[in-house]
């Protein structure tokens, strides 16, 4: 499989996590088509990729209000219809609904979305392990033209 990794990071944890996911899946052999900023997506490395991962940071008030950042910035990627693609957010105390919004706003883009997970920052070795468990298992169900 090959993937293309899209990042919106505030303060590197986000940014952190993706490098954990692009490692782990390159262990099973996955090639990393690219690891770009989603204000400057590397549409080379979408093109080619299998599969597009998606995250950003989630912003708001402590306990209401949790969105993902720069969520219409993600709805408006235009290279993304027909792939497949997974969304990831950080994120500190709570992440309400922010998962189910970018995800929204991932399939917006008419891209297959294939799932997601919000990752707490102060376990981000253990998320990005379970987001890289996830994806290698979904990956290997999915139909080829999915």
């Amino acid at each position: 499989m090959k993937a293309a990794i899209l990042v919106e990071s505030l303060t590197g944890n986000t940014w952190k996590a993706a490098e954990g996911v692009a490692n782990l899946l390159q262990q099973e052999r996955w090639t990393i088509t690219g690891l770009s900023k989603v204000k400057q997506p590397d549409h080379q490395s979408i093109h080619e990729a299998d599969i597009v991962l998606v995250g950003t940071w989630v912003h708001g008030a402590f306990v209401f209000g949790q969105a993902p950042w720069n969520v219409n910035g993600i709805a408006n990627l235009p290279s993304m219809r027909g792939k497949k693609v997974a969304g990831f957010c950080t994120f500190a105390l709570h992440p309400g609904n922010s998962l189910d919004k970018l995800t929204s706003s991932l399939g917006d883009t008419g891209a297959y979305v294939i799932g997601g997970l919000a990752m707490s920052r102060s376990k981000l070795p253990e998320h990005t392990e379970e987001f890289a468990n996830r994806l290698l298992s979904t990956a290997h169900s999915l139909p080829v033209d999915a």
